[in-house]
């Protein structure tokens, strides 16, 4: 699907959609506990839908009516492989292949897109430590075995990702477990919306300057909750306020452990007598917000940088050369470094045509520049918003955007 984006202004009241990275976390949980829970608020998507299906391929069910999620969790054993479907969501992938490793199931792990390219070296080493067999050291991946405690030791500068998988897994493990950091752990702040959902859970985790401690036999309890919304997706639209439109952001907890909260601390100090100056973003706990900061940068009239956000190459996409590529065709003036971006000042950004490359996050943060464009962008591949925003089109034209499908091929 290719979309046509005409210059508009944003106003108006706009629910943000769920929290992704809490709505996973929650997903998991629940289906781990022994007995009944209720999750409300929950915006589905591709990546949700992927978390949901695994879950239920190790013996959770769910009832899914509207925005409210109500999950059994799993009873007994599963006979026979269970074949967990990740579709194109790393997070489902690293999050629940500890867990079926802990639960003893024998499980294939699939998907698609870019996923099978994503690594999981730390898994294959530190599972294969632990009581796992890997059958294929590609996807499709498969396991055996029964996970057990003791201790791991993970590197901090890659994926938080293995870091929460292990969260959830290790709980269930008889022996007590210590994860050490061998250095530092950087999107920590992931990390942190995942200890705070386990203890609503029942699950202690503690902490010491360089590891975390998880007892051994620890029991899921059910948990009633609701979804916060998402400050990943928020920051879309708190940049397009940024650049001119007037949305009033509603579902947001203010004192919301996600990291990127952080847009909101970025803008205030780049927004100056309603311009946009510049900035120097340290994205390592904010990887997700890369592509929408680019766009604010290159409407700011100072030069901005983005740096320490090198492991978005594994992304949907190479995050960092999509982001360069998608500016430089509007018009813009990016430059890919080692671990970042440098963006340089233009006289305003142009239109033009810009390819998606499969990633939600592009998609989104293209349409936002387009806002101030002074001509149109098309977006090539623009269903890929899907995949953590299924509505945002549809939330972007009741806010006054001007979005249309187009048939490039006519």
């Amino acid at each position: 699907m290719d979309m046509k984006i005409s210059p508009s202004v944003l106003r108006g009241n706009l629910s943000i959609p769920a929290s992704k990275s809490c709505a996973h976390r929650a997903v998991i949980c629940a289906a781990l506990a022994d007995g009944v829970s209720t999750l409300s608020g929950i915006t589905m998507s591709k990546d949700i839908e992927a978390t949901i299906s695994s879950m239920t391929a190790l013996g959770a069910s769910f009832e899914i009516n509207g925005d409210i999620v109500t999950v059994k969790g799993i009873s007994g054993s599963i006979d026979g492989t269970a074949e967990i479907d990740c579709n194109e969501s790393g997070s489902t992938l690293r999050f629940i292949m500890p867990v079926a490793a802990a639960l003893g199931v024998k499980s294939v792990f699939i998907g698609k897109g870019r996923l099978p390219q994503r690594p999981i070296d730390i898994y294959k080493r530190e599972l294969k430590n632990h009581g796992i067999t890997f059958h294929t050291e590609e996807m499709p991946y498969e396991i055996s075995g029964v996970l057990t405690g003791g201790k791991y030791e993970i590197e901090g500068n890659v994926s938080s990702q293995f870091i929460t998988g292990l969260l959830f897994a290790l709980p269930l493990a008889k022996e007590d477990s210590e994860i050490i950091m061998t250095s530092h752990l950087e999107s920590r702040p992931y990390v942190d919306i995942t200890i705070d959902i386990l203890r609503r859970y029942g699950i202690e985790i503690s902490e010491t300057e360089n590891s975390f401690l998880i007892k051994g036999n620890q029991k899921y309890t059910p948990y009633d909750e609701h979804i916060e919304g998402d400050y990943s997706q928020a920051a879309f639209f708190f940049v397009a306020n940024a650049l001119g439109s007037d949305v009033n952001i509603l579902n947001l907890k203010e004192n919301s452990v996600q990291g990127d909260k952080a847009i909101t601390d970025i803008i205030a100090d780049t927004l100056k007598n309603g311009s946009v100056t510049g900035y120097k973003a340290d994205c390592s706990d904010i990887p997700d917000l890369v592509p929408i900061l680019s766009v604010l940068g290159a409407y700011g009239n100072m030069p901005s940088t983005i740096y320490n956000a090198e492991r978005l190459r594994i992304k949907e996409s190479d995050r960092l050369a999509a982001c360069a590529d998608m500016l430089n065709n509007l018009g813009g003036n990016v430059t890919v470094t080692s671990d970042g971006l440098e963006i340089m000042p233009t006289n305003g950004l142009n239109g033009g045509t810009i390819d998606s490359y499969g990633d939600h996050r592009i998609v989104m943060a293209a349409a936002i520049a387009a806002l101030n464009c002074k001509g149109d962008v098309i977006i090539k591949g623009a269903e890929a918003a899907e995949k953590s925003y299924p509505t945002f089109f549809e939330d972007y034209v009741k806010l006054g955007g001007k979005a249309d499908v187009i048939d490039l091929e006519q």
